[in-house]
């Protein structure tokens, strides 16, 4: 029993989603897709256990969470002529489905994907039930990662999903003629679920490599639909993120700075493939946020070691990024680049700037780069304020480790 407990549990983790992204398609409904997909776990370790496991555990968990779902229905129902009809809704969607299974798209995530990136929605909405639905994270986790309540976010999901209900939006992938400008949500929501598997905001671990997995996955699906310059540099950028997951961490889950990683642990295939995508992206002419991005992160990817970096050149992409997207987050980064290459004061400098607008105080990043810079000057008061600063702010644990150690290191010094 134990055994089994333990694969069902692996298979939840690894096929949840895809099961319930296929229930949406095939009930239409948000909430009656997550009770049968639960139900249908619930039963695959009752019956798995005694008859084995079936050649295809996905299907069979998405043919009896179906199966569930519409006695649940008609259990519910107040006469016959309600049965029918739910079984009638049932059958009508199984049918345009399975008429759009004969197109290239196949997908059930990204058809969810869309669904939940709705222009309908609001932004927030959008990231909302993206993370939820799509990726499994709890209210919790979301909260944590946008700064928020979980009861806010969990009412922007439920307003989200009576607006999908109530204004009839298609579980679909849509037409070539729409597809441009749903593209643009898509990708900040694809993007978001990347750095949440990447730099968790939250939790025990540094990274959640499924997240980051499906992040780069729908991104190969959605440039194959359109290849367009945005898509293209979402995908080398979180190729080339990608490219140094391995080398982040020591093996009990600590923190190593990107200037002592062992580069050769780095992913070289990653690394190539990344930069393909960048020369593929601004062969358009039109330089993007996401290009740029993966430009920054191509330039670290190049220097053999960290001293041979060439930080003038990040600068300079920091100031393209600046100047099409501007934001505290990216005038922070290059705060840190112009640091590495003028001096921890020419960097200060410029944080201290931020900070004293108001922009970025909640955000531990900016305090920990203020601290390290202080470190770096020798001026200990001021590091240890910084450091526990954000060591107060911080929610995921190894970065909370790190931060400790920091002011250790630093109280070691007397």
């Amino acid at each position: 029993m134990t055994g089994m407990r333990e694969f069902i549990n692996e298979l939840y983790v690894r096929e949840s989603r895809r099961v319930f992204s296929t229930l949406v398609r095939l009930l239409g409904d948000f909430d009656q897709a997550e009770e049968a997909m639960h139900e249908a776990f619930a039963a695959a370790l009752e019956q798995w256990q005694q008859y084995g496991k079936p050649a295809s555990p996905r299907a069979w968990l998405v043919s009896t969470a179906r199966f569930k779902a519409i006695d649940a229905i008609r259990r519910r129902s107040q006469s016959e002529r309600m049965q029918d009809a739910v079984v009638r809704r049932v059958d009508v969607l199984s049918s345009i489905n399975a008429e759009r299974a004969a197109h290239d798209i196949e997908d059930d995530r990204l058809r969810l994907v869309f669904t939940c990136c709705h222009p309908a929605l609001s932004p927030e909405a959008r990231v909302a039930m993206t993370l939820r639905e799509v990726c499994g994270l709890t209210t919790e986790q979301i909260a944590t990662a946008f700064l928020t309540t979980p009861t806010t976010i969990a009412q922007r999901i439920v307003r989200a999903k009576a607006k999908i209900r109530d204004a009839g939006i298609p579980y679909e992938v849509p037409s070539p003629a729409d597809l441009p400008e749903r593209v643009a949500s898509v990708l900040a929501v694809v993007y978001l679920v990347f750095n949440e598997g990447y730099s968790a905001s939250s939790g025990d671990t540094l990274t959640r490599a499924d997240l980051s997995a499906e992040a780069i996955r729908l991104a190969r699906l959605l440039v194959t639909l359109q290849t367009g310059p945005e898509i293209m540099g979402l995908l080398a950028l979180m190729l080339l993120h990608e490219s140094r997951r391995t080398a982040r961490t020591t093996p009990e889950g600590d923190i190593i700075l990107l200037e002592d990683q062992d580069r050769s642990r780095w992913s070289r295939a990653l690394i190539e493939e990344g930069r393909q995508w960048i020369k593929r992206s601004m062969k358009s002419g039109t330089v993007n946020v996401y290009a740029l991005q993966a430009a920054i992160s191509a330039t670290h990817a190049e220097a053999a070691t960290s001293a041979a970096t060439d930080w003038g050149q990040i600068v300079r992409l920091y100031d393209s990024l600046q100047a099409i997207a501007p934001s505290p987050v990216v005038e922070l980064n290059r705060a840190v680049a112009v640091a590495m290459r003028d001096g921890p004061d020419a960097g200060l400098n410029l944080i201290d700037a931020i900070l004293a607008r108001g922009d970025l105080a909640g955000y531990h990043l900016l305090h920990a780069a203020r601290a390290d810079l202080h470190r770096r000057m020798e001026r200990k008061p001021q590091a240890v304020e910084a450091y526990e600063r954000a060591l107060e702010l911080a929610q995921q644990e190894p970065e909370r480790r790190f931060l400790r150690k920091r002011l250790r290191e630093l109280n070691e010094r007397d």
